[in-house]
C-alpha cells in the first residue's frame, strides 16, 4: 500500500514526462534507461532529459546524513524545478521523492513547497504506465518464447504498493509466459548501505533468493529496480547460473 495513498497526484494525460533515469541506470544500465524511454514513447509520451540530475540522496539518508541528503535533495529539485511529470524506473527513488523529500524538508518552508511539489508529480514507470495512463497491453511481442518470474523489490512494493502493475504488464507481452516463484516478495538482501553493513546477513537473505529463482526452473527473473538486478545477478553469476534478471523496461520495449 502507498503510504502517500492520500496524496493529491497530478494529472499525466498530454503533459511531458521528464525522465530521473537513478544513479544506478545512468552508471551501469544505460540501455535500461534507454528503454524507458522507448517505452514511454511508444505509449506517446514527450520525454525530456534534464541534464542537471544528479541522485536522489537516498544514501545518505538511509545513513543518518540527513544535512547531506538535503544538499543532494536541493540539486534534484533545481533539476526538476521546470518539468510536469516525472517518471523514474526504480520505485526506490520514486519513494524516496515521494514520502522522504517532504520529511527533508519539513523545516524550511520554501524547499517544503518545492518538495511537495516534486512528490506529486513523480511516478515509477510501471504504476506511471497503469495507473496513470490506464495503459497495459504496449503491443510488444519477444522474439523468442521466454518463460519468466517476477521479483517484488521492497522499496515499490512495501511504499509504494507496486504488485500488480508490472504483471499487468508482462501478462501482456507475447512469447513471454510469467509464473509466480516461491518469496517473489522477498527481499534479495541488497537494502542500499545494509548489504555493505551487514553482509553476512545480505548474503543469507540472498541465497533464500537464489534458491527460489534456480527452483522456479525459469529462463529469466524480471524486476522493477536496478539495485536487485545488480545484487541477484552477481549470485547467479557466481552460481554459475545462465538464468539472468533484467529490468523490467527493457523487457516491455521487446528487448529480453
Amino acid at each position: 500500500m502507498d503510504k502517500n495513498e492520500h496524496l493529491e497526484r497530478a494529472e499525466v494525460r498530454s503533459k511531458r514526462v521528464s525522465l530521473f533515469v537513478t544513479c544506478l541506470v545512468d552508471m551501469i544500465y544505460p540501455h535500461s534507461g534507454m528503454a524507458a524511454v522507448e517505452v514511454l514513447e511508444r505509449v506517446g509520451c514527450a520525454v525530456d532529459f534534464p541534464m542537471a540530475q544528479t541522485c536522489c540522496g537516498q544514501m545518505g539518508f538511509n545513513g543518518g546524513y540527513r544535512a547531506e541528503a538535503r544538499q543532494v535533495a536541493r540539486q534534484f529539485l533545481r533539476a526538476f524545478a521546470d518539468s510536469e511529470l516525472i517518471v523514474t524506473p526504480s520505485g526506490s527513488c520514486a519513494a524516496m521523492v515521494r514520502h522522504h523529500y517532504p520529511e527533508l524538508f519539513a523545516d524550511e518552508p520554501e524547499w517544503r513547497a518545492q518538495a511537495q511539489r516534486a512528490a506529486r508529480i513523480t511516478w515509477e514507470l510501471t504504476e506511471f504506465l497503469v495507473d496513470g495512463l490506464g495503459v497495459t497491453d504496449l503491443g510488444v511481442t519477444l522474439a523468442q518464447p521466454r518463460t519468466v518470474a517476477f521479483h517484488d523489490a521492497c522499496h515499490g512494493l512495501r511504499e509504494l504498493g507496486i504488485r500488480a502493475q508490472p504483471r499487468a504488464l508482462l501478462s501482456k507481452v507475447g512469447n513471454l509466459r510469467l509464473i509466480e516463484m516461491n518469496g517473489a516478495d522477498q527481499c534479495c538482501g541488497f537494502g542500499g548501505l545494509f548489504a555493505v553493513k551487514m553482509p553476512e546477513i545480505s548474503g543469507a537473505m540472498l541465497d533464500d533468493k537464489l534458491q527460489n529463482i534456480l527452483a522456479s526452473r525459469v529462463d529469466a527473473i524480471v524486476t522493477c529496480d536496478a539495485s536487485c538486478l545488480t545484487q541477484i545477478n552477481g549470485g547467479l553469476s557466481r552460481r554459475g547460473s545462465r538464468v539472468r534478471v533484467y529490468h523490467i523496461a527493457e523487457v516491455l520495449a521487446g528487448r529480453l
